[in-house]
């Protein structure tokens, strides 16, 4: 069964029924500065990427009544021609139920969330919808609302969601000049020694015969740069704040298990003969059931205000008592 993407028109229901017309829209500010093949797979919600860009070549799309190629960034005030479009519609479509998350900041340009260690950022690759999806299906008037960066299923902390598209490529622009500051904790199992580490390895990714995908460290690998400081130190354990130079998928979780310190709950990269033991008490030593990592602190310059901002989520409840049952640790660092 099928559907056409029937724009809005003064023309009779029936007309509208038997002759898909074109949609123009008018481009806002907020909309403004992305490229034209982003903005069609956004607002052709369901219709296949090839055909988007089909219609980008054959100059069924026009803007200003003139073609141009999938590179071009729209402006404020141009206008944009949709032809009409046919997608399938899907037998079941999972329906994001709306939630919200623990809020760290709001204002009118910016949304930081405490997200929860479990719960995707996203839907895709088997997950039917994500924080995003949840919290447009909350907020149903919001205009604009889309992920800054992400973080890891497993991974728990602070979220970065832009409310106007400035803010979005403002701090896109920061990540990629290094101006923002992303610091993780976690707990790696091992003897580790050193006060301050640096840790270089290059990261490759690839997709298993699963379709999962992975990341190992490879010659002619991306770049990738983690500061590693060692905050609390057990006689088996180390807590451990991470400070990201790059952003690599999975960089954190794969330069610790390349050095030969898994971090704890690391169903991918780490030790799954101490994940299993971890599962359950032992002595005084409490339970962990996840992956010990979280984003804790981001520092970054505000859209709007041009003012430094600092942002800390506390460490969750979970990872907290894992550390007090751990005891006394037998080295702290000065702070």
């Amino acid at each position: 069964m099928q559907n056409d993407v029937i724009p809005p028109s003064s023309s009779t229901p029936d007309r509208q029924a038997a002759q898909p017309q074109a949609q123009f829209v008018t481009i806002t500010e907020e909309e403004a500065g992305q490229r034209i093949d982003n903005y069609l797979l956004r607002v052709c919600k369901g219709v296949p990427k090839s055909h988007v860009y089909r219609i980008l070549r054959s100059g069924e799309v026009r803007v200003n009544k003139g073609r141009v190629d999938q590179m071009y960034r729209l402006a404020s005030g141009d206008v944009v021609r949709i032809p009409p479009v046919r997608i399938a519609e899907k037998a079941t479509q999972a329906v994001a139920p709306g939630a919200e998350f623990a809020i760290l900041h709001e204002d009118a340009h910016l949304l930081i969330i405490d997200k929860p260690s479990g719960v995707a950022v996203h839907g895709g690759s088997g997950v039917s919808y994500g924080v995003i999806e949840q919290l447009r299906a909350s907020r149903p008037d919001a205009k604009f609302l889309e992920l800054v960066h992400r973080l890891d299923r497993e991974t728990s902390g602070l979220l970065l969601l832009a409310k106007k598209r400035s803010a979005l490529t403002n701090l896109h622009e920061q990540m990629r000049d290094g101006v923002t500051d992303k610091r993780y904790l976690t707990m790696v199992a091992g003897d580790w020694q050193n006060a301050r580490q640096h840790v270089k390895l290059p990261l490759h990714k690839y997709t298993t015969a699963d379709g999962e995908r992975r990341v190992s460290v490879q010659a002619g690998g991306m770049e990738s740069h983690t500061v590693f400081s060692l905050l609390r130190k057990w006689e088996k354990f180390a807590l451990l704040e991470a400070e990201l130079k790059t952003g690599r998928t999975h960089q954190i979780r794969v330069h610790l298990a390349s050095s030969g310190f898994p971090i704890l709950g690391d169903d991918k990269y780490g030790d799954f003969a101490l994940n299993r033991a971890l599962l359950k008490a032992d002595g005084t030593r409490g339970a962990l059931k996840r992956m010990f990592l979280h984003a804790h602190q981001i520092t970054f310059i505000h859209p709007e205000t041009g003012k430094p901002m600092t942002i800390n989520a506390p460490l969750p409840a979970e990872c907290e008592r894992f550390l007090v049952s751990l005891g006394k640790p037998v080295h702290t660092a000065r702070r």
